[in-house]
């Protein structure tokens, strides 16, 4: 037996006994109606440089 092996009809079983268990989601149960206002003393220059800064970050990981 080599690594990786496995009883299909065991991985069958589950499988079948995921689809059981889903429940369906209500994607508008937190909805938001509403404002949302900040202030910044950074400029749209600076926010958008963090921005990249960030996204860089994020694909160095």
């Amino acid at each position: 037996m080599g690594f990786g092996s496995y009883d299909e009809s065991e991985q069958q079983q589950q499988a079948a006994d995921d689809e059981d268990d889903v429940e369906a989601v209500n994607v508008h149960q937190n909805d938001h109606d509403g404002e949302m206002s900040f202030e910044s003393d950074a400029s749209t220059d600076e926010l958008v440089s963090q921005l990249g800064a960030m996204k860089d970050d994020e694909d160095d990981e």
